[in-house]
């Protein structure tokens, strides 16, 4: 498409340089990527500003760079280099603007799905799209672990990529047949204008518990970013909420969207019943407009039981058939990390992606209520680095008073000093059930090792994670590994 067309997009405060009447090859917002005759978008970053690279990107053959500080590159080295200087308020929201111009309006063309909240999103992702393949619709995903088209895996290094990247990648799947795609919604994505301007055909909200403050701040940011995506939605998309989370008429209230609820309480419009769950799987009934309808699956736990449902309401809305929709929930295969059971004999691991206070509280009680009383339970976790600093001493306190004995180690420190985390982690723990192995593998392998033989033990915190981060490095790690190989031995 041609520059002067994609101008129109983008509602700037002044155009000035020269803009040429070429067709644009690309957009991009990380100058490395810079190609002949693309736009570069330069955004102001928490580690970095975009404004910095600008000469980068012009040496690298952009015609036009979008920016929102007028001051950063002299007028007159795009006087002299003839590229065009787009003045615009928000670089962000301009990216968003002219990526869904670029990439001709993809997320119309697909019926688009988010889903946002603190847990579960990725799990009630996995459960969409195997009911929509068993309806007989390719579908595309966009998440935590991967990025898929149909069946083809793309990998994820953002819960939600940047605009650009997520226009491009909505073309493709429309492009390789997909009628529909799948997105995990995060905060960071709705205040940061990553899906500024997209379609979403339905909206999906699992629930709220105090997560990423050391970005948000308070819990009232938090909440107000994963509004945004209710508020977005049009008169014509459709919305649906656990209703058994206290925020959430709060957070659908000002939305133009026909909203539907699902839960446990007696006024949900989808009525979850009945939830029976043991290491081999879940069951769980539905009642919807007078029918009941029985649900199983092989992902363990009550929650997984709500994001079943969640599931079940959305794609029912959509027009899949309730009793395709049981078999797709069926055929949902294990998700990497969530809960995800390792046994050898009467001894199981469970990997989980816990790394919230509330997540890893339901994956304890989940496991207490599977076990007799008599079956010791022991948790391996640590806390990430450079993140919510608030949630470390009460994961320590949950994790204490529901495990026999807990091994606290290191997660993903990142650029914070491990040792210091664990302390964190300490001053919410009242009794002397711990034991302190820094050395993540260490800790699993002593947890394995000292524990009884009909032990359950927890690995909480990176779940399908492969790696561990530590000072910027990203070392091959995986607590599933791990945990199978010493139980081998």
């Amino acid at each position: 498409m041609e520059l002067t067309k994609l101008l129109d997009s983008i509602k700037v405060i002044q155009v000035t340089g020269e803009v040429q009447r070429k067709d644009v090859s690309g957009i991009f917002y990380d100058s490395r990527r810079v190609v002949k005759n693309s736009i570069f978008a330069a955004i102001k970053g928490y580690n970095t500003d975009g404004h910095k690279f600008i000469l980068d990107a012009i040496n690298k053959g952009a015609i036009a760079i979008i920016l929102e500080d007028d001051r950063s590159v002299p007028d007159d080295i795009f006087t002299h280099e003839k590229i065009a200087k787009i003045l615009v308020s928000n670089s962000r929201i301009a990216l968003a603007e002219v990526s869904n111009s670029f990439y001709k309006e993809p997320s119309k063309k697909i019926s688009l799905i988010g889903i946002t909240g603190t847990n579960g999103k990725t799990t009630t992702s996995y459960f969409i799209k195997s009911v929509l393949e068993t309806a007989g619709h390719k579908t595309g995903l966009v998440g935590t672990i991967s990025n898929y088209i149909g069946e083809k895996e793309i990998q994820s290094t953002l819960t939600t990529p940047e605009s650009n990247d997520l226009n491009s990648l909505f073309l493709e799947m429309y492009g390789e047949g997909c009628s529909h795609a799948i997105m995990e919604v995060s905060s960071h994505s709705l205040v940061l204008d990553r899906v500024y301007g997209l379609n979403f055909a339905t909206a999906v909200f699992t629930n709220i518990t105090s997560d990423h403050l050391d970005f948000h701040k308070t819990f009232e940011n938090y909440f107000d970013a994963k509004k945004i995506l209710f508020d977005s939605l049009s008169q014509s998309a459709i919305g649906v909420y656990n209703s058994d989370d206290k925020n959430s008429l709060a957070l659908v209230k000002d939305s133009k969207a026909k909203v539907y609820s699902y839960g446990a309480a007696s006024n949900s419009d989808y009525k979850l019943r009945d939830i029976q769950f043991s290491l081999e799987g879940t069951t769980f009934s539905i009642e919807y407009k007078g029918e009941k309808f029985n649900g199983t699956t092989s992902l363990v736990g009550e929650f997984n039981a709500y994001n079943a449902c969640a599931a079940f309401a959305v794609t029912t809305l959509i027009g899949i058939d309730p009793v395709v929709a049981l078999k797709g929930i069926k055929n949902t295969r294990q998700v990497p990390g969530r809960f995800e059971v390792i046994g050898k004999g009467n001894k199981k691991i469970i990997v989980d992606y816990s790394h919230t206070a509330d997540s890893l509280e339901k994956a304890l009680l989940a496991i207490k209520k599977i076990v007799n009383e008599d079956i010791p339970v022991y948790t391996v976790f640590g806390c990430g680095g450079n993140r919510d600093k608030t949630k470390r001493p009460i994961m320590g306190k949950i994790a204490a008073s529901l495990s026999k004995g807990i091994y606290i180690t290191s997660d993903n420190p990142r650029f914070e000093d491990p040792g210091m985390i664990i302390e964190e982690i300490k001053k919410g723990i009242e009794t002397h059930n711990y034991l302190v192995i820094e050395n993540r593998e260490e800790a699993i392998k002593t947890a394995i090792k000292n524990s009884e033989e009909n032990a359950v033990i927890l690995i909480a915190g990176k779940g399908h994670e492969t790696y561990q981060e530590i000072k910027g490095v990203r070392n091959h790690f995986s607590d599933k590994e791990i945990a199978e190989k010493y139980l081998r031995l």
